[in-house]
């Protein structure tokens, strides 16, 4: 994920650990609050973000097909409405990438931004970016090879 991420024109990037411990090559920040949901964890990373920060993308750790222009995309719609919620859309479903303004940030609860409206922004040319929850999920591209440990 993290090298999609790097692939589009995202200036910096913040990795949110909680329930499992991880060595990103990005800068990292420990979510304690982790058991309350997503939206604890949105919350610490948004809060490593600097004042100067107007925006954040969020994009999820479980979709190793993330199109690098889907957060482009969505950035560029953003930038262009300045709505305080902009998300890729699949086939018409919300999804990830999602860019939220600062001025939402206190809004997010703790089950997660999907209760914000957002303007959709369609990203059905450039995949979806999957969702995987457990290792039979993995795209073949990304399965251990039966020779590797």
């Amino acid at each position: 994920m993290l090298d999609r991420v790097r692939k589009s024109g995202v200036d910096q990037i913040v990795v949110v650990l909680g329930a499992h411990e991880l060595e990103p090559s990005e800068r990292a920040v420990h979510c304690a609050d982790w058991e309350r949901g997503p939206g604890a964890s949105l919350r610490c990373g948004l809060q490593a973000l600097g004042p100067e920060v107007e925006a954040a993308v969020v994009v999820l750790a479980d979709g190793p097909e993330l199109a690098p222009a889907s957060i482009d995309r969505v950035v560029a719609a953003w930038r262009e409405r300045r709505a305080p919620v902009v998300a890729a859309s699949y086939d018409g479903v919300r999804g990830h990438p999602v860019v939220i303004g600062r001025e939402s940030w206190q809004l997010v609860p703790d089950d997660g931004a999907r209760s914000l409206g957002a303007v959709l922004v369609p990203c059905d040319d450039l995949g979806s970016p999957g969702d995987v929850d457990v290792a039979d999920e993995l795209p073949t591209w990304l399965r251990p090879r039966k020779d590797e440990p």
